[in-house]
């Protein structure tokens, strides 16, 4: 009963057009007033214990970083460097896309952030080249979504909070799933484009090669300073964000010199606006999820479902149709922060590794970057092309269900996943 009136509320409010972080705090606090005996003093010591925990710094750190990288053509470089690289296979540009998006994701942690980036530059020039709009429009729209699976990534950083997991375990486990699903879109680039003949550049001799990777080499190092700090053990993820936005301020202002001091405000100004969002709906989040655990949610339909005789690979058949629904409504970092401790306990139970569980979780939200209509990508690809919103979502069909094979990849092998933190020690 009490589930049925918590989520039925929170529906109504959404229906609304409330914002999801004030619909989070009103269906907390209306139910807790008026149905239960729970003194406001608890509310308000969950309200600042619940986001009283180091990892969240990481995420106004990796915005900031995301920032200086945007605006400091660290990602015309990495585009330079992936159309010398790959430029002449079929659909040159759109290949050069898939690379550039999977680079710059391993800088920025962000999808929309990677789509505008590198779609700013990308799309324009495919036009110029002679490809359809409508390609280059699906190809940097769907590979910028590669921005919340390849490390760091927000959104793991979200679930790590969410479920208390191991944040340094889930940006290694991200690693092979985030190539694999690389050269798939890249796959299905390459075949569109070999099937409609679409236009190809001369192969770059190695001196070319060489020199817009020495051009792109700062932007690329700070994936080496991430990850390599982690795994080492010389940053923990937090100490690693705060790093990486040092970085990329240096490299934006004082090697690149495409970003000036006199533009750092402002940067600085557009990350703490994007933070305060985020943070704003982590707190709601915890409040809700606090509502959850006091009125033993999580545990009765871990209990049910049970009960249902579900195994564990039909629950992650539910679990998939679940946030793929909840997708096309709500942007990711929402999802995580209601979804995941409501469905990590049951996961636990039915013996899912909760690392898995967490790429799994990430992978569902890089779809619903795509689909409408509250697909973040798709509005920037949108704003970029100056086209409407079905147009985009047309564009993306075919990267689109090469995603979807790749979620049914990843939610049925595991070992996908699991290979590195393995290797490297992180997991049993």
């Amino acid at each position: 009963m009490s589930a049925a009136i918590i989520f039925g509320l929170l529906t109504l409010l959404l229906i609304t057009g409330m914002p999801i972080s004030i619909a989070l705090g009103l269906t907390v606090l209306t139910f807790l007033f008026v149905m239960t005996k729970v003194p406001v003093e608890a509310v308000a010591m969950k309200l600042f214990t619940g986001i009283e925990k180091f990892e969240i710094m990481a995420i106004p750190f990796f915005i900031l970083a995301g920032n200086f990288l945007t605006h400091g053509g660290v990602a015309r470089r990495m585009i330079h460097f992936a159309t010398a690289m790959v430029g002449h296979l079929h659909g040159g540009l759109g290949m050069a896309g898939v690379l550039a998006c999977a680079l710059f994701a391993a800088v920025s942690g962000s999808s929309p952030a990677t789509v505008a980036a590198i779609g700013a530059i990308l799309m324009p020039a495919m036009v110029r080249a002679g490809f359809p709009s409508r390609f280059g429009t699906g190809v940097i729209t769907s590979a910028g979504a590669l921005g919340i699976l390849i490390p760091p990534s927000i959104v793991m950083v979200m679930y790590a909070v969410s479920t208390n997991t191991s944040v340094g375990t889930l940006f290694m486990a991200g690693v092979v799933p985030g190539i694999v699903l690389a050269l798939m879109l890249g796959f299905t680039t390459w075949w569109r484009a070999k099937k409609n003949n679409y236009p190809r550049l001369p192969r770059a001799p190695w001196s070319e090669i060489w020199f817009t990777f020495r051009e792109s080499i700062w932007g690329l190092m700070l994936i080496v300073l991430v990850m390599g700090g982690i795994y080492s053990g010389v940053f923990t993820p937090t100490e690693a964000a705060a790093m990486s936005a040092v970085y990329a301020f240096f490299v934006a202002v004082y090697v690149y010199r495409d970003l000036t001091l006199r533009d750092v405000p402002r940067v600085l100004l557009a990350s703490a606006n994007m933070s305060a969002m985020l943070l704003y709906i982590i707190t709601n989040a915890v409040l809700f999820s606090f509502l959850l655990t006091y009125e033993n949610i999580p545990q009765e339909m871990a209990a049910w479902m049970l009960n249902q005789g579900l195994d564990r690979y039909t629950f992650l058949l539910v679990v998939n149709i679940i946030l793929l629904i909840a997708g096309n409504f709500m942007e990711p970092s929402s999802i995580v922060l209601i979804m995941a401790p409501i469905l990590f306990p049951i996961a636990m139970k039915l013996g899912v590794d909760p690392i898995h569980f967490g790429i799994l979780i990430t992978v569902n939200m890089e779809v619903g970057m795509l689909t409408p209509p509250v697909g973040l990508n798709l509005y920037v690809a949108s704003g970029i092309t100056k086209t409407g919103l079905t147009e985009v979502t047309i564009a993306v069909m075919p990267w689109l269900i090469t995603m979807l094979v790749f979620l049914f990849l990843v939610t049925y092998w595991p070992w996908l996943s699991l290979v590195l933190p393995r290797m490297l020690g992180m997991v049993v």
